[in-house]
Parts: structure tokens; C-alpha cells; sequence
């Protein structure tokens, strides 16, 4: 066996909890983040600083700008193109890896990691069909490595305390979501793109989709959507804008819209037949997050602190690989999303409803998952920009 094939078996020995004494408990997983695009500069790089079990180990890049400037910053000694990846994933230097590139890549960066015994946190969308989530989860699954999409809002104080209050029954019976996530999106960015995973359903109304979901901790029975792209060029490949409808059990609905092309909006709306809670905003990373709570009359608004999630993604994933548990927010979350935004795109393409039937779902977000990391600031970019105007 090789040194760095020794190194690799003794990481997963540990990592997957084969190994859990004093030692595994106090050992770091070690990442490489795929892909430096602006999420993984504001936000990704930044969070490690927040999260004791995890280290920022590795970065992967086509831009050898960032690759430079980056490992720099950060003090990172281990730095790939995305041609030497498969040397990045067996060189023996990480545990595991932050998938952070577009939605098109995940499936076979994941594949690849996983073949290598190399855990994998992806973003989200998951990937961009059934069948290639589908591959993911086949993939960990045979080669014994953890596999979680990065849902932060899964670990997230305002969305797990909204979730805390419809279960207690604070307003009463659940009937109807309503959600609206725009925003103004750059002309060529990859969110534009169809060829790369593009669209509103892929990028923001997945959000919309996995709020009603962990809400109403039910999966959709029957999806209806519109999309519209209008004339403005930024949107000739994907929509500019989508409404959808799901039908859940027990006669209860969820909407929402979503937009390429409209002013900033994150925000929700849970109505029970006694009281209605709007959350707002919603969705976002940075910033306070508000509840605006209302039954019989009587008003109530609460803040949430900005708090960095995406350390809290990393300290729950690692935690995972250490104590060798299954994350909450794993493939078959990521899996069941995509498909209905595969079945929502569908509907809107045909004209007509189209029945949903989800394979079966574990483990939903509980207010157990929520873990509190101070803000990071934001940081100068290395040539990238914000995907909003």
C-alpha cells in the first residue's frame, strides 16, 4: 500500500466512525471546496474560521488567479485544477469535499469523490435529474462515504423555530404556504444557462420547495406550474419566472413565485386555522431573519440574529463523519426536491397538473439541528461577482 493509500484508509477508518475513541473525537475532517465561485468566497471559505472540527485543506479551480490568490488568504497548501481533481480526491490530504460547482458538475464530482472514499457535502440542487441523484446516492452508498446536500437553512434558528411552532399547533391546523423568492439576476451568469442547470426552479425555488416540505412535514401529492420568460435576452434559455402550486394530503396547498427578473423579495407565509406566521426574510445567508406571528388579533415579531450557516453546515456534516451517523438533509432530500422541480418544469412545458409520488422520506429538520456561529464578514472577491444586480 502506498503512503498516500495509507493515509486515505486511515482517514476513513476514523471518519466513518469504525474508529470512534478520543482520538476520532478530537481529529479535524479535512475539506477540499470544489468550485470558487461567489458562493464559496463569501461565504463557503470564510466558514471554516467557524468550525472547529472542520479544515479548510484543499481548493479546486480552473482559475489558477483564485487558485493563487486563495491558497494564499487562507494559507491552504494544497491547490488543483479541476483536471487533476481525481489526484485531489486520492492524495490523502482531505476527508471530504464541498461541492460548490454548478448544478450540471455535482453529479460527477460527487461520483468521483465518492469512488475515492471521499465524503461529500454538495449544494444544492442536488444535480439536475432524477437519475443523477439517483447515481449519487448509489455511489456513497457502495463506497461507504457520507453524502449530504447543504440545505443550511436545515440548521437555522428563525426556519427551525417556524417549523417548532406549526408541529405545537401555535396556529392550529396547517392550511396553505405562500412564498416569494426574487431577485435581479446578471445577464450570463450560470444561473441563465441551460446547458449548466439554469433556472428559477433549480436556483431559488428550491428554497420555496423544501420550506413547504419541512413545514408541512408532507410531500406533494400533485404539482402545477407557469413559467414566463418575456423578451428580456438575459432569459432566452431559461425562465424568467415561475409560479407553482402543490397539492399536499389533507386537502392543504403551497405557492409560490419565483423570479430572475424582480426586485428582491425572500419571504414565507404558513396560515393554520387560528393563527399566521410570515417569515421574512426568509431565505437569506446574511442579515437578521424576522417572524411576524398573528392569532386572535394579537401581533408578535421576533429577530433572529445574522449567524453564519454555512458553518453550521460544516460542524453537522463533520460531526457526522465522526460519530458516523446519516445527515439529515441527505440524498433522498436532495433527490426528492429535484424531482419535483423536474415534475413542476413538466407541467409547465404540457399545460396541465402533473401527479407527484415521492419515495419514501426519513428524517425531517428538527430544532435539535440548530447550531448558532457568529456572522463572517464579507471579503474581497477574486474574480468573480455577486450573481444579483
Amino acid at each position: 500500500m502506498r503512503i498516500g493509500e495509507m493515509k486515505k484508509h486511515s482517514v476513513r477508518e476514523n471518519g466513518t466512525g469504525r474508529n470512534n475513541g478520543a482520538k476520532a473525537s478530537r481529529r479535524k475532517i479535512r475539506y477540499a471546496v470544489v468550485g470558487l465561485g461567489h458562493i464559496a468566497q463569501v461565504a463557503i471559505l470564510p466558514a471554516f474560521a467557524h468550525a472547529g472540527n472542520s479544515e479548510l485543506t484543499a481548493l479546486v479551480s480552473d482559475d489558477p488567479v483564485k487558485r493563487e490568490q486563495l491558497a494564499r488568504k487562507y494559507g491552504i497548501e494544497h491547490v488543483y485544477s479541476y483536471e487533476d481533481y481525481d489526484k485531489c480526491v486520492a492524495g490523502g490530504y482531505i476527508d471530504a469535499v464541498y461541492i460548490a460547482l454548478p448544478n450540471n458538475l455535482h453529479c460527477e464530482y460527487t461520483l468521483r469523490a465518492a469512488r475515492a472514499g471521499i465524503h461529500v457535502l454538495c449544494e444544492k440542487p442536488m444535480a439536475v435529474t432524477e437519475r443523477e441523484c439517483e447515481q449519487m446516492i448509489q455511489a456513497a452508498a457502495q463506497h461507504r462515504v457520507k453524502l449530504m446536500i447543504a440545505y443550511r437553512l436545515h440548521f437555522e434558528e428563525a426556519n427551525l423555530k417556524a417549523v417548532r411552532m406549526v408541529q405545537a399547533g401555535k396556529l392550529g391546523e396547517p392550511r396553505l404556504f405562500n412564498s416569494v423568492f426574487t431577485m435581479q439576476v446578471r445577464d450570463k451568469d450560470i444561473r441563465t444557462q441551460k446547458e449548466l442547470g439554469g433556472g428559477t426552479l433549480y436556483d431559488i425555488g428550491i428554497y420555496c420547495i423544501n420550506a413547504a416540505r419541512y413545514l408541512l412535514r408532507a410531500e406533494p401529492i400533485e404539482v402545477t406550474a407557469f413559467s414566463v420568460s418575456g423578451t428580456d435576452r438575459r432569459f432566452k434559455e431559461v425562465d424568467e419566472m415561475t409560479v407553482a402550486l402543490l397539492r399536499f394530503p389533507d386537502d392543504r396547498l403551497a405557492t409560490f413565485t419565483c423570479s430572475f427578473g424582480a426586485s428582491d423579495v425572500s419571504s414565507y407565509d404558513i396560515v393554520g386555522t387560528k393563527g399566521h406566521l410570515r417569515v421574512e426574510p426568509a431565505y437569506e445567508y446574511v442579515g437578521e431573519l424576522k417572524h411576524h406571528f398573528l392569532r386572535n388579533g394579537n401581533g408578535k415579531t421576533r429577530k433572529f440574529a445574522s449567524r453564519d450557516q454555512f458553518a453550521a453546515e460544516l460542524v453537522y456534516f463533520s460531526n457526522c463523519i465522526l460519530k458516523d451517523k446519516q445527515p439529515e438533509p441527505s440524498g433522498q432530500e436532495g433527490l426528492i426536491d429535484v424531482s419535483i422541480v423536474r415534475a413542476l418544469y413538466r407541467s409547465a412545458e404540457f399545460g396541465r397538473p402533473m401527479a407527484f409520488r415521492a419515495s419514501k422520506k426519513g428524517k425531517r429538520p428538527t430544532l435539535a439541528q440548530q447550531i448558532e456561529r457568529p456572522p463572517v464578514k464579507k471579503p474581497r472577491l477574486v474574480h468573480t461577482k455577486s450573481p444579483s444586480l
